[in-house]
């Protein structure tokens, strides 16, 4: 969040969250009492990184065989804000990964997730990217996981 700013319509004064959409430099008006309804949450705290470094670096975790409902069920949890549900995308794509190559989707999702997890990371703790994606590599290294080479890129 930028600021917070009021306006006056007439009667009545409302107050607006100023947001700057950071991968496209788009700003936004969000009215504060709209908030909860259009998905904005309060910024990530550090206990919640710590439990997230932590589920990312233990061993533990399943990939829902079936193609459908595990695409389902990962648009669910990454639509649904939370950032330890984006964690959880991740780590059952990289599961995954292990046994196959993911489809191009989840190709993509993963990608998505990994940009998600680093970008706002970074902007809570005050941490340079590039030291928060190690840190998750790092992380995702001590539970035998690493991401997929990108095929086709120079």
């Amino acid at each position: 969040m930028d600021q917070i700013a009021t306006r006056t319509d007439g009667f009545q004064v409302q107050r607006f969250y100023m947001l700057t959409i950071k991968s496209s430099s788009l700003k936004v008006m969000v009215p504060c009492t709209n908030a909860n309804s259009v998905g904005l949450r309060s910024v990530v705290h550090q206990e919640e990184v710590d439990r997230i470094f932590s589920f990312l670096g233990d061993d533990n975790c399943t990939s829902n065989a079936d193609w459908k409902e595990r695409y389902r069920e990962h648009c669910e949890k990454m639509k649904a804000g939370s950032l330890m549900e984006v964690a959880e995308v991740m780590k059952s794509l990289l599961v995954l990964n292990q046994r196959k190559t993911p489809g191009y989707r989840e190709q993509k999702m993963l990608e998505r997730a990994r940009y998600l997890l680093v970008n706002e990371i970074a902007q809570a703790t005050g941490a340079n990217e590039t030291v928060v994606d190690e840190k998750l590599l790092l992380a995702l290294s001590e539970a035998g996981l690493k991401f997929p080479d990108i095929v086709g890129e120079a």
